[in-house]
């Protein structure tokens, strides 16, 4: 047979036929679906490990930022891997029934019960395993269901403001404020989910290791997701897999636990007459809407889906939310005037009665939106440091699509980084590398530009998978923020120092240390 010399020739000048196999792979990279036309790092264009390596120096953002600054609009960061810098980008990748749906990036996320992957909402390839569990739950994440959480906000909040006098004001003791606030958003996701919180706040420590758990998972994401099929080396392989299923090892992700604990506790309770299992109280938490989901949509929602969900709620949203707050904090105490500016507009709307003067100094959701310079300084904080650090990965379409006049070919991974779009000039202005909250307020004069600039954030996502928590996030933020500077002074312990960033996917502040004094609540 003809294979057979063929095959002799490989065994007896194997180094030969190993070279000429590298070789060729590395040229059928470089020439992948004709993206050696695009700039890029030269070794990027042949291998994956570039950016794994990027990635694993925990600044990714800059480079990307650099590389769309050296190269233009469209940046080369793999083999089959295109980076678009053009906010015009956003709606063709991540606009409504484009065909683009994400990349093996994702799964690498996805959290383990019983050697089970859980696919998430935010984790799933599959669109109509995300369109049907998402018509499921949406209701519970609506604008209107604010209403219904703002007592589960407003009860961490009110233990968090008083632990924090407790804790350090009152002692004069040094804050790690980025970590303080992971631990009340812990604790508020833990609220509004299970109707109980963690304990982060209460204890102030990190509870059963869940927080540093957390950020050596998404530090382990980062990079692997980069060169998904390590993956499957690691973290989810079939063989630790198939143990955990035996109860041999556990690859049960700590979160998993917690959330398992509370459905098996909730279903114990009573049901209601309709056949409801609501939390204590009869309080509506986003257990008992996903449970209802369940009895509504059987065909869609089981237990399973009731875990991924209530999982889910503490991975993404703790996080994320925790970066935000603290990214506002930090860039208030870095540029005092903006600082004395909110606590002015703070002080003046409890005089004229806009923000109701309470004891415990807390703000509602409803006054919190008539605060325009809060607003101003909270959607800056977005802009400049948006909570994911890489771009979010999608795959195009078999029969490929033109991309800002570019045609790409079918199986090319895009994406956007907020990073690199929220410093867009020509959006933002010539000053969009600063910190300047005015041009939110500047932009009321000019509806057109503020439409654009609003239409621009990245921050939360785009399309059909903008991120579902994202109103609950915001309502933390407006009512945190304006309720803890009205409680305290803070201050930076060194504040000629910069924070150090590491980005693990999402891009958390290291060294942000501070103190605080009680603020009197008297205007």
């Amino acid at each position: 047979m003809a294979i057979e010399p063929i095959l002799f020739f490989v065994y007896k000048h194997w180094p030969i036929a190993l070279a000429v196999a590298v070789f060729t792979y590395f040229i059928r990279n470089k020439f992948n679906h004709g993206l050696q036309i695009y700039p890029g790092p030269f070794v990027a264009s042949f291998t994956d490990l570039w950016r794994f390596f990027d990635v694993w120096g925990r600044r990714p953002d800059i480079t990307h930022i650099r590389l769309h600054k050296e190269l233009g609009d469209v940046v080369r960061l793999g083999p089959n891997y295109l980076s678009f810098a053009d906010p015009k980008a956003l709606k063709t990748i991540y606009g409504l029934n484009k065909g683009f749906v994400k990349s093996d990036f994702y799964p690498v996320q996805q959290a383990i019960s019983k050697g089970r992957r859980l696919p998430s909402l935010f984790s799933t390839q599959d669109e109509n395993y995300h369109a049907a569990l998402r018509r499921s739950v949406n209701s519970a994440f609506s604008m209107s269901s604010l209403v219904q959480y703002e007592p589960l906000v407003e009860s961490t909040t009110e233990v968090f403001l008083d632990q924090t006098d407790k804790l350090f004001a009152s002692k004069g003791k040094v804050c790690d404020f980025a970590e303080w606030l992971q631990f009340y958003a812990f604790d508020v996701i833990g609220e509004i989910t299970y109707s109980k919180r963690h304990g982060f706040v209460e204890r102030g420590e990190d509870v059963d290791g869940i927080v540093a758990y957390l950020g050596s998972l998404f530090s382990y994401v980062a990079p692997i997701g980069q060169m998904p099929i390590l993956d499957l080396i690691f973290l989810k392989n079939p063989i630790l897999l198939l143990l955990d299923q035996w109860g041999i090892a556990s690859s049960t992700f700590p979160v998993v636990k917690f959330a398992k604990a509370r459905m098996e506790e909730r279903m114990s309770e009573k049901p209601q007459e309709d056949g409801s299992i609501q939390a204590a109280g009869g309080r509506a938490d986003l257990l008992s809407k996903f449970l209802q989901a369940k009895i509504d949509r059987p065909e869609t929602m089981n237990d399973g889906r009731v875990l991924t969900m209530a999982t889910s709620m503490a991975f993404a949203g703790s996080e994320t939310t925790a970066i935000s707050l603290s990214s506002v904090f930090y860039y208030l105490l870095k540029n005092p005037s903006s600082y004395q500016t909110l606590l002015a507009e703070l002080d003046e709307a409890v005089r004229a009665g806009i923000i109701e003067d309470r004891l415990n100094g807390t703000v509602s959701w409803a006054e919190s939106q008539k605060l325009p310079y809060l607003d101003g300084c909270i959607k800056e904080a977005f802009r400049l440091h948006p909570a994911a650090g890489l771009p979010l990965e999608r795959i195009v379409p078999p029969g490929g699509a033109d991309i800002c006049g570019k045609h790409i070919a079918g199986g090319t991974i895009v994406g956007c980084s907020a990073w690199v779009i929220h410093r867009r000039k020509e959006v933002f202005g010539e000053d969009a590398d600063v910190w300047r909250p005015e041009r939110w307020l500047e932009g009321e004069g000019d509806k057109d530009r503020l439409k654009e600039m609003n239409g621009t954030m990245f921050q939360f996502g785009m399309g059909a998978r903008t991120c579902i928590g994202k109103n609950i996030s915001l309502l933390e933020i407006y009512k945190l923020v304006p309720s803890f500077l009205r409680r305290f002074e803070i201050q930076l312990v060194n504040p000629d120092k910069e924070w150090k960033l590491h980005n693990a996917w999402f891009v958390k502040q290291l060294d942000f240390t501070t103190t605080f004094k009680p603020r009197s609540l008297k205007v």
